[in-house]
């Protein structure tokens, strides 16, 4: 009686491993291709550093590390309002706005006072 090998089995489960980090791998690709900048304003936080309550939010929400969290938050506002800015996919913006602490996340905007097609003096006269 032939014994049975082990072959099926350990190039089934390589097989297996292969194809769950090729998953892994494309969900974050899609993350980072998805991702834009999103400004989040939070509460004060009582009795903790405004940046290691941002940093805590956030690893909440990315399911990582708080080092990884450190490393996502482009910006800390700590002086007229308290938050921060961060690249986010909408998946993880709207997690974020279920977190306790957390009053709003907005994508980030940037605006022009300058329109370079006119001139100065044009621009002047539309104000």
């Amino acid at each position: 009686m032939a014994k049975p090998t082990l072959f099926p089995i350990a190039f089934a489960l390589l097989l297996l491993l292969f194809l769950s980090s090729l998953s892994a791998s494309e969900t974050a690709a899609e993350e980072k291709e998805d991702a834009s900048v999103y400004i989040v304003f939070v509460e004060e936080p009582a009795g903790e550093e405004p940046e290691a309550f941002h940093i805590r939010t956030l690893a909440a929400v990315l399911g990582r590390s708080e080092e990884a969290a450190e490393q996502a938050i482009l910006f800390h506002y700590t002086h007229a309002a308290y938050g921060f800015a961060a690249k986010l996919t909408p998946k993880q913006a709207e997690k974020l706005k279920k977190q306790p602490g957390v009053l709003e996340v907005m994508p980030s905007r940037t605006y022009s006072i300058h329109d370079p097609t006119t001139s100065a003096s044009a621009q002047l006269s539309v104000i």
